[in-house]
């Protein structure tokens, strides 16, 4: 019993670790290709590169979940996807280019969609239908750990290192997030390893094209209609988060430490709020955080717009850093009850599909709205963009908000749909 507890305690230590390191490599890495790009380029090829990444983690999503669910060695995905994103970024460290940034951040997204799918996917099983929320909440709470050490070590680091050495502290960290994964331990089932490339292919087209039964499973609880939500909120967050960076630098005239500091106001509120709203979604259920979430991408955009009115870099810093407080309650109680809802619903043996096509509809908003805030600050400037694309997240809201069922069996009532 006590060396079960102990296996236990260091495998969870081990996801915190690899929560921790990941996400500050992510952060970190796009933090600094934004403000680099910034520099270099117009509004639209910067949203151009987060488009290609969020192209990317449409693209594989599924192929990364086909592997997993295949073979049921998921710990194996996570230490090959691991290294992949510390190699895709390893050529910047040597030397760099418009062209090469765009084209490894692309080769990142490629295997970071992997990572992410299939780690929550151990994180829900590892704390099975009673503890699901609580255990999201662990993980993702340390993650937001990992996004603060990352954006403030950005705003720090872009003004102390070389682009080069940047990116290369960017390869080491990945490189511990590798050896972390390697020492997690899979609660899930492995089965018979036999993937060979018909029966991978087979398995994509499945996930890309569900036909019958498979599709049948997007009406459970509004599956289907969640993932809408998921693609129409995206569109106005990561339109906005594409060029929040540069926005902040250019626009409310922030030094770059000040911005790495507001980025770092996100995750530093959502280290607590993703356990508490994890803890929370046990009790009340998965509906209502969706919904506040959904709300939480328009009502940040709208935010960031007002903080062009102060006349003083404090103010405008002050009313910024309420923006990210926005974007961390919302988004924390969007990602616990998304993850949940669809623990929830999802079949064993179908859990890493369905979680990644939420990677999938987080990837078909990341490529469209980025495009479309990079042509709208073309033409007319970046507030502007953030005031237009902020409607969709309401609309995301609204929708959802009238289709889903609660998914939750020990949700109180004041829960129910019918009352959200």
């Amino acid at each position: 019993m006590d060396r079960t507890l102990s296996a236990a305690r260091r495998s969870q230590v081990a996801l915190a670790l690899v929560a921790i390191s990941r996400v500050t490599a992510g952060a970190l890495f796009g933090t600094a290709i934004t403000v680099y790009l910034g520099r270099n380029a117009s509004p639209f090829v910067v949203t151009l590169s987060f488009a290609i990444y969020s192209l990317g983690l449409l693209l594989f999503a599924p192929v990364w979940g086909a592997v997993a669910d295949v073979t049921g060695r998921r710990k194996a995905v996570l230490v090959a996807t691991g290294l992949g994103a510390a190699l895709a970024v390893a050529p910047l460290a040597v030397t760099r280019s418009v062209p090469l940034e765009i084209a490894s951040r692309g080769l990142y997204a490629v295997f970071v969609t992997g990572f992410g799918s299939v780690v929550l996917t151990i994180v829900s099983e590892m704390g099975g239908d009673a503890d699901r929320g609580r255990s999201i909440g662990f993980y993702t709470s340390f993650q937001s750990g990992g996004d603060i050490v990352g954006r403030l070590l950005g705003g720090y680091l872009l003004g102390l290192l070389l682009p080069t050495q940047l990116y290369g502290v960017v390869v080491a960290i990945g490189l511990v997030t590798t050896v972390c994964a390697a020492l997690v331990t899979d609660p899930t089932t492995a089965r018979d390893g036999d993937l060979t490339a018909q029966r991978l292919w087979r398995d994509v087209r499945r996930r890309l094209y569900p036909t019958g039964d498979r599709r049948d499973l997007f009406r459970t609880n509004g599956l289907g209609w969640l993932y809408a939500g998921l693609t129409l909120r995206n569109m106005t967050q990561k339109g906005v988060s594409s060029v929040l960076a540069v926005y902040l630098v250019s626009d409310v005239a922030l030094s770059e430490f000040v911005m790495g500091a507001v980025l770092a106001v996100s995750p530093a509120v959502r280290v607590a709020a993703m356990y508490g709203l994890g803890r929370l979604s046990d009790v009340v259920g998965r509906k209502r955080l969706i919904v506040a979430g959904l709300c939480g991408a328009g009502l940040q955009a709208l935010v960031l717009v007002a903080a062009l009115l102060p006349g003083t870099a404090a103010a405008r810093a002050l009313v910024s850093g309420a923006a990210l407080v926005v974007h961390a309650l919302t988004f924390s109680a969007l990602t616990v009850g998304a993850v949940a809802f669809i623990g929830d619903v999802s079949p064993t043996d179908r859990e890493s599909e369905l979680m990644g096509y939420r990677s999938t509809a987080r990837g078909i908003g990341g490529v469209l709205g980025p495009l479309l805030v990079g042509a709208l600050a073309t033409v007319a400037d970046y507030g502007s963009a953030f005031a237009a694309i902020s409607v969709l997240s309401f609309v995301a809201a609204a929708l959802v908000g009238r289709t889903l069922v609660e998914s939750h069996a020990g949700a109180t009532a004041d829960a129910d749909p019918a009352s959200v």
